[in-house]
């Protein structure tokens, strides 16, 4: 008695008669394997169980890049950006409130007094040591880093000996302000260019450094991110075309319309594909944020105040020093360009202070006119716009700026007709003052970079909200995948038993 044949038998027979005609064509040896039904069934769900883990692999990859980006960006060099920018600002003040306090000489009481600019220097003092502090902590282990900070805390103790003997021997002249002696005029000198040409570029330089490195972690991350989500969509659309195809050929051989083990598996690598994906676009837009909306205009809006308090310390000395006036007033237009530049329709920029100020009154009303030909720290950030409530406090700090100069013009007009103690009074005494102008635009200056300081904190928070739990649900939805194709071919392997 013969025995029947089953169905997968007469399947492998046809399979394999197909297959030698194959090799026979292409001229392939006939040893060189005959994969029948249950052979091609191994073979696709081997290649989904191999697919599967490539998903992961480059999942997984993709997921660790961003993160370490978020990391350097979010926890690394991206807090001490901002950490060394406080210290460029707080050594431009110290050296701003002592030049108030030398060009009062025994008047105590001009402006907010002399208490009040000493308690002041003392702040930015600390402020200056924590921010080194910080950034001395921040920068164990780099050489060069390090150097730089033992340099600048080396540069503030020269400093503030030199300060201290010029503050020392005006409290002994007992001079009215504008008019201090000779010996504190010398000792100011070098304490100013000390701090102008060695303290502060060496504190930027530590900015600097920090923030190559937040631009090309941000580069690199950028470029990595997009690697990434191209493998992840590749071998998300591999593993699908694998499961698909293992489903096709299933039917056609063993004539079932569904397998829902490798149907669900399908979908799910579908859903998990398009959402590693979506993810992964979210964190790159997230980190955008992070670093361009938010680290670079902390760091312009930050050198544009600490500029701004140096232009605040060259009104003092100009009244203070009028054998280098000349010096000072150069200095101070070559920093307010520095802050806010504007580039006139086919002419050359105003050459002097004057002409400049006058400039910058003309694009209060509307500095959208200007838009492309607004430059420096300010104009920058003005002219890129901004998000909803951001705008008003931009065109509130470019009045402020501008009426900060306005009240310098009028200050050294006083000066220029002879009125020293007019202009000291103008620089320095109570409403209308120039000090009071500068106090109003440094506030507008600090909500602004307050408004950019909470972009930064916020896409790092919405960054690292998004990648919680992506490494569970990774590898629990990639086991899933496999132990489904496991069950989707198993009963069909179980019919050649």
């Amino acid at each position: 008695m013969k025995r029947s044949v089953e169905a997968p038998e007469i399947a492998d027979r046809l399979a394999t008669r197909a297959a030698d005609r194959a090799r026979a064509l292409v001229g392939l040896p006939p040893w060189l394997g005959r994969p029948g039904t249950r052979g091609w069934v191994w073979l696709l769900s081997a290649l989904c169980l191999v697919l599967t883990g490539v998903l992961f692999a480059a999942t997984g990859s993709a997921i660790a890049r961003a993160r370490e980006g978020l990391d350097i960006i979010g926890s690394g060099e991206g807090p001490k950006v901002v950490a060394t920018a406080d210290l460029y600002f707080a050594l431009s003040d110290m050296d701003a409130q002592m030049a108030n306090v030398l060009l009062m000489g025994a008047e105590h009481s001009l402006g907010d007094g002399r208490a009040a600019a000493l308690v002041r220097y003392e702040q930015r003092r600390s402020d200056a040591g924590e921010a080194l502090l910080h950034a001395a902590q921040l920068a164990e282990g780099d050489g060069t880093e390090e150097e730089n900070v033992r340099a600048v805390m080396e540069g503030m103790n020269r400093y503030e000996h030199l300060v201290a003997q010029a503050q020392l021997i005006s409290d002994e002249a007992g001079r009215p302000a504008g008019s201090p002696p000779e010996e504190v005029v010398r000792l100011y000198r070098q304490a100013g260019e000390l701090m102008r040409r060695d303290l502060l570029p060496k504190a930027y330089n530590l900015t600097l450094d920090s923030g190559a490195t937040v631009r090309s972690t941000y580069q690199e991350n950028s470029s990595a991110s997009s690697v990434g989500i191209a493998l992840v969509a590749a071998a998300a659309t591999a593993l699908l075309a694998s499961l698909v195809a293992l489903q096709i050929f299933l039917r056609r051989r063993f004539r079932r319309r569904y397998n829902l083990p490798l149907a669900a598996a399908t979908a799910g690598v579908l859903v998990l594909g398009l959402a590693a994906i979506g993810m992964l676009e979210e964190q790159a837009a997230h980190l955008r944020s992070a670093k361009v909306d938010g680290l670079d205009s902390v760091l312009s809006l930050s050198r544009a105040r600490a500029i701004s308090t140096g232009m605040n310390a060259d009104q003092s000395r100009w009244l203070m020093d009028p054998g280098r006036a000349v010096t000072y007033e150069q200095n101070f237009l070559e920093d307010a360009r520095m802050v806010v530049l504007l580039v006139p329709e086919g002419s050359e920029p105003p050459g002097d202070l004057e002409g400049y100020t006058a400039e910058v009154a003309d694009a209060v009303p509307d500095h959208t006119a200007y838009d492309g030909r607004m430059l420096g720290l300010l104009g920058g950030e003005i002219r890129s716009g901004g998000v909803e409530g951001r705008e008003e406090v931009q065109r509130r700090t470019l009045r402020d700026y501008s009426a900060f100069l306005r009240a310098d013009q009028r200050m050294r007009s006083l000066a220029e007709d002879g009125r020293i103690g007019a202009a000291v009074d103008a620089h320095m005494s109570g409403e209308e003052s120039v000090e009071d102008f500068f106090d109003r635009y440094e506030r507008s200056l600090v909500q602004l970079t307050a408004l950019h300081i909470n972009t930064f904190d916020t896409a790092v928070a919405d960054a690292r909200a998004g990648l919680r739990g992506w490494d569970a649900v990774l590898l629990g939805a990639c086991l899933g995948f496999a132990a489904l194709v496991v069950l989707g071919v198993r009963p069909r392997l179980a019919e050649y038993r």
